[in-house]
């Protein structure tokens, strides 16, 4: 039989060799595309002579079909009846993305054209008006506390907070407490190091019966090094409390989970592929859990954790809590909480209101890219560090960038998702102890990671997502403390600066020939 595409140009191939090559293609987009029933498409009727049939990406797989003469398309047909496998391939895709939540805000705000902030705003507020029956999809919340004790915390989970350090609340802890531990599902946002992890982990210590050992409530978090991070704030806040707390997280013993989460926990944090296997193993039990919260909500909804999320939801009792935090919240990423929230209470902040006050921003010209090396050690002769972190966006350039460093005997460390968990926990340890004092990664410490003595971010690379640029320079200027930002710009960034200046609605001026005594 004739086949078409790939095979009826290789006649020569044996039939053995022939369907041995078809079976690995098909693999290949299960492994590309997830694994699909079959890559046949519905029966189709055979064409009538001469005539060819031509079939657009939006119809495929459908039944519509229209005649056309002209031989130019991807998908004219002669005499086979089912589609190659590139068909199969080109659909699936496009079936993906047409349906996908994010397509419509996508396109608006990350298209060629650079960041539409327009675009943005209509998203927001489609997302947060009111409805046809007169109840906001998303609700606001007012009640304000300016102490922890007005509250009605427990004794012991207020001994927790102020042992921790924490004299008065935050703005977000004034209002994002309370509303979490009453039971409410929450859309938190905050400007980066103002006490987002305190907030909901307080709201799930007041909420968890301390009596019943097994697990309650279950937070997820993009990173491991966050994961661990949260689990020593849970418990640190409730040690007076004799809170059960596991960091479930990749590149650890699968073994050692089991037993501790076995042995019985409160609370669970983790990463989502740790905690969807412990899930499945049946070593994480989901029968008592009643809490669920995503922190930095919008990385967890977003593309490259947006299936694993609701494979885990799935597995989670329908009645549930979800809290969801995050320093940006952008309306693709409020859109998908409309499937799994129900009336949540909204703390939102404007983009104009998201820069923090106490991070000064710069940015230095470099007229091309492999002047930036000799920029930067020229900065680091010039300026006294207590620490700092410089962002790179790839793991390439990380490792590039800490070898030249290294070459001209600056003592720095790296560190980005290819490394093994046990070299992370050493290199962060150093880090947060001072030890170590410049540390060299990509966008895998952008998010939550709280080490209070950085005063300097630079962005080696400007971050390619608006979003993004917010976390990263938020690793200095902690807890309403000074910081400086300071970002390289090549000729080709300068869109991305705009942009970042468009979506914050604000100036980031060139550096000053006396930034020494900015920091």
């Amino acid at each position: 039989m004739e086949r078409d595409g790939f095979f009826r140009s290789h006649r020569g191939f044996s039939r053995r060799r022939r369907r041995a090559f078809r079976i690995g293609a098909r693999d290949f987009l299960h492994l590309f595309f997830g694994r699909v029933e079959s890559t046949k498409a519905p029966p189709r009727r055979r064409p009538k002579e001469g005539e060819i049939f031509v079939q657009s990406i939006e119809s495929f797989g459908g039944r519509r079909r229209r005649p056309n003469t002209q031989r130019l398309s991807l998908f004219a047909r002669s005499k086979t009846l089912t589609p190659t496998l590139t068909e199969c391939a080109l659909s699936l895709l496009h079936r993906r993305t047409k349906h996908s939540l994010l397509t419509h805000y996508y396109h608006d705000m990350s298209g060629e054209g650079g960041f539409d902030d327009a675009a943005y705003d209509r998203g927001m507020e489609e997302l947060t008006k009111t409805d046809g029956d007169g109840d906001n999809v998303i609700t606001e919340w007012t009640e304000v506390h300016e102490t922890f004790d007005t509250m009605n915390l427990h004794e012991n989970l207020l001994r927790g907070i102020y042992a921790y350090g924490f004299e008065k609340p935050s703005a977000i802890q004034q209002r994002g407490i309370v509303p979490f531990a009453k039971g409410l599902d929450v859309i938190q946002q905050a400007q980066s190091g103002t006490g987002k992890t305190a907030t909901f982990c307080a709201g799930i210590l007041q909420s968890l019966n301390y009596e019943l050992e097994e697990c309650q409530a279950l937070v997820l978090a993009p990173t491991r090094e966050l994961a661990q991070q949260i689990e020593k704030v849970m418990r640190a806040l409730g040690d007076y409390l004799q809170v059960k707390c596991h960091a479930c997280v990749g590149g650890t013993s699968v073994r050692e989970d089991q037993r501790i989460l076995q042995s019985g926990v409160h609370v669970v944090v983790g990463t989502p592929g740790r905690v969807y296997d412990m899930l499945r193993r049946r070593a994480l039990k989901p029968d008592s859990i009643k809490i669920f919260s995503l922190d930095e909500a919008d990385e967890m909804l977003s593309r490259g954790f947006k299936d694993q999320i609701y494979d885990i939801f799935q597995l989670l009792p329908p009645k549930l809590q979800v809290g969801v935090f995050s320093a940006t919240m952008p309306p693709e990423a409020l859109e998908i909480t409309r499937k799994f929230m129900t009336k949540p209470v909204r703390i939102l902040v404007k983009r104009d209101e998201l820069t923090l006050e106490g991070i000064k921003q710069f940015y230095v010209n470099i007229d091309k890219e492999e002047w930036k090396l000799e920029t930067l050690i020229d900065l680091y002769e010039t300026l006294a560090i207590t620490q700092s972190v410089i962002f790179a966006n790839t793991r390439r350039k990380v490792d590039w960038l800490t070898d030249k460093m290294r070459s001209k005997d600056f003592t720095v460390s790296a560190t980005h998702g290819d490394m093994d968990q046990n070299t992370r926990d050493i290199i962060m340890r150093e880090f947060r102890s001072g030890s170590s004092r410049v540390l060299i990664t990509t966008d895998l410490l952008a998010r939550g990671i709280d080490v209070q003595q950085v005063s300097l971010v630079i962005n080696f690379d400007l971050p390619t997502q608006p979003e993004n640029y917010l976390h990263r320079i938020g690793r200095s200027g902690r807890f309403g403390r000074k910081g400086v930002a300071i970002n390289f710009v090549t000729q080709d960034d300068e869109r991305l600066l705009q942009d970042i200046q468009r979506f914050y609605q604000t100036v980031i001026e060139q550096l000053p020939n006396n930034v020494a005594d900015l920091i």
